[in-house]
This record gives C-alpha cells, structure tokens and sequence, in this order.
C-alpha cells in the first residue's frame, strides 16, 4: 500500500481555516493583506510569503472564484500582441510560459498543438499572413529561452496532414493546414489551487469565504462569510488583487470588463482531437476561435471578447448571441455542424482590463492592451490589474514590489521564477510515476497520494459519475488539502464537473455526501 501524503505544510481543510483567521483577527500586524485568491492574488500571496513575509489572502468566496476559472486554459505566448505592436507584452508572455513549463509547473502546462485549417474561406494571403504569425511567434519562444523539445516548431500540412489531427474539418476545397504550438494548463482553477498551497507552505495564511467591507492602508474590515463574525486584519501593506471586482475597494481604479464565453461539447461530438483548432473569424485578420480538447470527455470552443457594463456579476451568464457568434464561427469549417441542442454547457469570465481611456474611447474591448497596472493610492492601497493568466507571475512579483516599496517593507528579491509549485517536478520523474497519467497531469508528485486514497477504500476508486474520469478519491483529496468547503468548491473549481449542469446536478449528492463525511474525519481527528 502507498504511504505517499500531500506536501508538507500545504493542506487547506476547515478546520486550518478556522485556525488561522483567529490568528489573523487578532489584533496581530501581519506584513503583507492580499485581497483576492485568483492566479494574482494566491500568486502574490506565494511571492511574498517566499520572500520571507508575514502574510495573510482573503477572498469573500472560493480559489479561482472569478475570472481565474472562466480561461481557454491556454499559455499564450504571446504572439497576438506581435500583431498591435505589444512588443513587450509578447516577449513578458513568452518569458512567463517558459516559467510555467520547464520550472514551475511542468506538471500542470504542456505543450498543445493547434491546427490552422485551410478552407476555401482562408485567402492565401491570410494563410500567409497567419504563417508568418506563427514563425515569429516561435522566434518569441527562442528569445524565451524555451527549448525546442518543449515546443516544437510551426509547419505546414498537407491536406492530408491536416485532417488527420483535425478529423471533423471539412473536406472539400481543403488545401491543408497550419500547425503550431502554444502551452496550455490542464485546469486554471488547479493552478490557483497550486498556487495557494504553495503559498501555505511558505507560511501565508490562505483564508477563503473571508469579505473585506473596508480596506485602507493598514488592513481591513472582514467578514467571515460562514458564521457572520465581523473583525480587522491589520497588515503594514495591503495589495488589492480582486480583478473585476478592485474597483469597489480601491478608489480612482477604473476597470472596463470584457467577457470571453466559451462553449462546452461532448467530445464524441467532434470524435477524436490529437490537436485543438485555430478557426479565423470572418473579417478579422487577428481573431480566431479555438477548438480546445479537455480529455476528459469534453471540448471547449471559445472565445468572445465583448465589453460588459453595468454591475459586475459573482457568476457572469453567457448570452445567446456568444452561442450563437461561437457556433456560426466552428460550423463554418466542420463537415457536420454544430447545433444548438448539442452544447451541453457554456461559460463566460470577464477580463479586469484597466480602462485608460476616455469617454470616447475605444469601442471593442479588444482594443485594451493586455499590459497590467499596478496602482499605489493616496492612502497605500497597491492594486494590480489587467494582464492575463499567463502572466499572473510577474503580476504578482511587481505588485509585491510595489507594496513594500511604498510602506517601506525591508523585502529580499522575488524567487519565484525558480519556486515549483505544489505537485512539480522534472518531467521525467513525473513520467516515472507509477499511476495513471490523468492523475500526473492534475496533481503531478501527489498523484501516488490521491491514487493511495483509493486503494485504501475501493469505493473512493469509482468515477463521481458515469463516464467522467474524477473519482471520489479526487474529491475527497479536495476537502482534505485543497481548501474545498462545499460541493459548489468540488464540483465547479477543484473539479470542473460543474461546467455541464446535467453533469452537476448527476453528481451532487455524492459530493455533498463525501465532503460529510470528510469533514467529520477531519474534525474526529482533532479532537484526537
């Protein structure tokens, strides 16, 4: 029987929780208060706790509540801001997806191939275009220093060649295809997780379902959110890394959010997918829809890039027209469309995208840059927006810099480039696992201790439901180590379960009854 366990220091359970925001409620002054547990806000977190920091997070709801959960899943490199002269956002975004892949998190983002498809809507001088793209795009990844066997190079295929990684295009008028690389992450909302346990490891204080009503400078007024407690967190720097949300607790913080809706397919629909698909959207010379395979029985399509006013939603609704955008896009190449009826689920995130602009400003969301901001205010409150997921490191590292700086925070230089997270290790020591690759690619190092739950007790080893592949194993592993503190936490972030609401409603009372169940195991043992 296996005795492998989880990284030491990492488990976030209830009771850890309940623990720790009695310490930081209780009139101690911490270093650093980071509001917002999405991949800036646990990524900071994590680089101020590396760096040798007292540090508290708090989120009024989950990891990876908000935006962090909605992605395409991808590690861009960068090569759509080459073609608005972002220069230095391509080379940052290449830089980070190296990070990512060779030291970081070479567990959680791998290379994944994508297949341009030459249909007769795709003008030579596109395809030309679009092919140069991609050569500078692997000239991106040399200057990252990224190597080779990592990413492989862009090529041409044949007609041939491209149907047999992309089986559902149509045939006719085919002339071939265009075949390039970029990383993508087997789960956003894992990587936060990833993140946020890390951070504990270091130390930091990672405190979910925990409401600031008022911040300022030197702390906060909290909430806790499961038993309606109020109380102050004090800290000598505060970071306000709550995305769509940092506006209401920072002033003179202006975010226009853009909504980016992604369909979800069963992927018997599409049949096999050895490689995701660029689709080029109609009248767009640098807009594509993509085609992303999960392996795990279903396949997004995405995205939109729409400007939302009004109030920010917690969970943002995907209208009707995205669908339908999304669906005309992917029929266009498909030699049997799509239909409406056979989406089984959607979902939208919105983009904190700092708006510069003036009244007159630009018209399409897609027009913001993607640079982030990183804001100091009269007050001391160090906000951080715009970027994007890739980049949530160097987010993170300069808005850390620049909390410290302004409170004069003695800090040692960020490690985190070099820091691996929670399950990392070099690829062939994760190759040499002796458990099933899913687990390897969802909790790499741990995966022998989530496989161990399951040996233990035969029962945790059956799927959640019927031809999906996370095991009750999976979601007993979440309320143990993973912070999960409800079926909505199991089944809509540790888990993506949730994402087809059929799928969710299958699975429900399992979770709620192992998460019962795990529970009074945690509390049992300590009592012990």
């Amino acid at each position: 029987m296996s005795t492998a366990t989880a990284l030491p220091g990492s488990s976030l359970d209830a009771a850890r929780r309940t623990r720790e925001l009695a310490e930081a409620a209780d009139g101690r002054i911490a270093d650093v208060l980071v509001v917002g547990l999405g991949a800036t806000g646990a990524g900071a977190a994590l680089d101020a706790a590396a760096r040798g920091l007292d540090v508290v997070a708090v989120d009024a709801h989950d990891l990876a509540f908000g935006t962090s959960r909605w992605s395409s899943k991808l590690i861009h490199g960068g090569l759509r801001y080459l073609a608005s002269a972002q220069f230095d956002v391509a080379h940052e975004s290449a830089v980070e997806r190296g990070v990512l892949m060779t030291r970081t998190a070479p567990h959680l983002v791998a290379a994944q191939p994508f297949v341009l498809p030459l249909t007769p809507l795709v003008s030579r001088a596109q395809a030309s275009l679009a092919w140069a793209g991609f050569r500078a795009g692997d000239m991106l990844r040399l200057a990252a220093r990224t190597p080779r066997r990592v990413l492989p190079a862009p090529r041409r295929l044949s007609a041939a060649g491209a149907r047999r990684l992309a089986p559902p295009v149509r045939p006719d008028g085919l002339r071939g295809g265009l075949l390039s690389w970029d990383g993508k992450v087997t789960d956003d909302a894992r990587l936060v997780t990833a993140l946020a346990r890390t951070a504990a490891v270091h130390g930091a204080r990672v405190l979910t379902r925990v409401r600031v009503l008022g911040l300022t400078g030197t702390g906060a007024r909290v909430r806790d959110e499961l038993t309606g407690e109020e109380g102050e967190i004090r800290a000598r720097a505060v970071i306000n890394a709550a995305g769509v949300w940092a506006g209401d607790l920072a002033g003179g913080i202006r975010i226009r959010p853009s909504r980016g809706t992604h369909l979800v397919l069963r992927s018997e629909r599409l049949g096999v997918l050895p490689a995701g698909l660029h689709i080029p959207v109609p009248g767009e010379t640098n807009r594509f829809v993509l085609v992303l395979p999960q392996g795990d029985g279903r396949v997004y399509v995405g995205l939109t890039d729409e400007p939302v006013e009004g109030p920010v939603p917690d969970v943002p609704e995907v209208p009707e027209s995205d669908i339908g955008f999304l669906l005309d896009v992917l029929d266009s190449v498909l030699e049997v469309p799509v239909h409406r009826d056979e989406v089984v689920g959607a979902f939208a995130g919105l983009r904190p995208l700092l708006d510069t602009t003036g009244d007159d400003g630009p018209a399409r969301t897609a027009d913001i840059s993607r640079r982030h901001a990183v804001l100091t205010s009269p007050d001391g409150v160090t906000t951080v927006v715009g970027g994007k997921l890739t980049t949530y490191r160097r987010m993170a590292e300069d808005a850390v810099d620049a909390a410290t700086r302004a409170r004069g925070l003695p800090a040692r230089p960020s490690p985190t480039a070099a820091l691996p997270l929670a399950g990392a290790a070099a690829p062939a020591r994760l190759r040499a696992l002796p458990v099933a690759r899913r687990l390897v690619r969802r909790y790499g190092t741990e995966a022998p201790a989530v496989h161990a739950l399951a040996e233990r007790d035969p029962a945790l080893a059956r799927p959640v439901l019927p031809g999906h592949p996370v095991t009750r194993a999976e979601l007993v592993w979440a309320a143990r180590h993973e912070g999960a503190l409800d079926a909505a936490d199991l089944l809509d972030r540790r888990t993506r379960i949730g994402l087809v609401p059929e799928d969710r409603a299958a699975a429900l009372a399992v979770a709620e009854d192992l998460l019962a169940r795990t529970a009074e195991e945690i509390r049992s043992a300590n009592r012990c």
